[in-house]
C-alpha cells in the first residue's frame, strides 16, 4: 500500500475512533454529572432528580454538617482518620519488612515470603468470625482494642494489608544497587541507618504507591467496618451513608450525592499530589528472588 492510500485509509477511520473515544468519555462522566446535579437539587428526591436541576442550591451540603441526627461530618472525619493512620502504619511496617526480605539473609526468609503470598490468597472475610471473637475478648481486658473502636479497625486493616505490600516494596528495593549501601557500610553505618538514609529516600515512589493504594482501599471499605463498628459517632463514611440512605433511599438522594462528592475530594487531592511518584513507582520494579 502506497503512502497516499495508507493516509487516506487512516483518515477514513478517524471519525469512528473519535466517536468511540467521546462515547467512552461520556459513559465515564455521565454518572458524575448526574451525582453533581443531584447534590445541587434542593428537592433531595430520587424520583424528581434530573440531569440538569431547575434550581441549584447548596442546601444538601449544609445538611451534611448541620444534621445532628445523622452526623455525616463526623463520619467524614472518622474515615480520614482511619484511612490516614492505617496507610501510614502500613508504609512503616511493610517498608521495614520489605527491606529485611530484600537485603538481609536469614533462616526462613524464603519460606516467610511465600507464606505471605499464601496468606494473601485468603480474604479477611474468611477469618471474620475469628477476628470478631479476638476483638471481643481483647475488649474485655483492654477496651481500646475491643469492638466498636477505631484502633481495632485500624489493626485489622493493617493485618490484611501486609502481605501484598511487603512483596511490592521488597521488589522495588531489589532494583536499588547494593553498591550504594556498601559505601556507607565502609563508613561504619548500621543496616538501619542505611535503610533510613539511603533506601527510604530512593524508595519514595513505591512508598507513595503503597500509601495511595492502601488509603483508597481503606477509605472505601465497608464490610469489616460494618461488622466491627456499632456506634453512629464512630461510623466511617461507607457505613454511615449506607445506614443513612438504606430506609429512605428516595427521600435522601440529594444529601447522599453531596456527601459522595465530598468523600471523593481526598482521593482526588491525594492523586494530584502524588501523581509523579505514582507513575514512577508503578512502572519500576519486578518480583525478583
Amino acid at each position: 500500500m502506497s503512502g497516499r492510500s495508507w493516509r487516506a485509509s487512516h483518515h477514513h477511520n478517524q471519525p469512528w475512533k473519535h466517536m468511540m473515544i467521546w462515547g467512552a468519555i461520556a459513559f465515564t462522566f455521565l454518572p458524575v454529572v448526574w451525582i453533581v446535579s443531584a447534590s445541587l437539587d434542593p428537592s433531595n428526591s430520587l424520583t424528581s432528580s434530573t440531569l440538569l436541576p431547575k434550581y441549584a442550591s447548596f442546601d444538601n451540603f449544609k445538611t451534611i454538617f448541620t444534621d445532628r441526627q445523622q452526623p455525616i461530618g463526623k463520619w467524614y472525619l472518622n474515615t480520614l482518620k482511619v484511612s490516614c493512620l492505617t496507610s501510614i502504619l502500613v508504609v512503616m511496617v511493610t517498608s521495614l519488612m520489605g527491606y529485611a526480605f530484600s537485603r538481609l539473609r536469614f533462616r526462613g526468609r524464603r519460606s516467610g515470603l511465600y507464606t505471605l503470598v499464601l496468606l494473601q490468597m485468603f480474604p479477611q472475610m474468611l477469618a471474620m468470625v475469628a477476628i470478631y471473637l479476638i476483638l471481643f475478648t481483647a475488649g474485655q481486658y483492654i477496651p481500646a482494642f475491643g469492638l466498636d473502636t477505631h484502633t481495632s479497625l485500624i489493626l485489622v486493616y493493617l493485618g490484611g494489608a501486609i502481605g501484598v505490600n511487603v512483596w511490592l516494596i521488597k521488589s522495588y528495593f531489589d532494583t536499588i544497587p547494593r553498591s550504594l549501601e556498601e559505601s556507607v557500610y565502609i563508613d561504619g553505618a548500621t543496616p538501619f541507618q542505611s535503610f533510613l538514609h539511603i533506601m527510604l529516600p530512593l524508595a519514595r515512589p513505591i512508598l507513595a504507591v503503597t500509601f495511595f493504594l492502601q488509603f483508597m482501599a481503606t477509605y472505601s471499605e465497608f464490610v469489616l467496618a460494618k461488622i466491627l463498628l456499632a456506634t453512629s459517632d464512630k461510623y466511617t463514611m461507607a457505613v454511615g451513608l449506607h445506614n443513612f440512605i438504606a430506609e429512605k433511599y428516595t427521600q435522601r438522594w440529594g444529601v447522599f450525592s453531596a456527601a459522595s462528592l465530598l468523600g471523593a475530594i481526598p482521593i482526588l487531592v491525594l492523586f494530584w499530589a502524588l501523581q509523579k511518584q505514582l507513575v514512577s513507582g508503578l512502572t519500576r520494579g519486578a518480583v525478583n528472588e
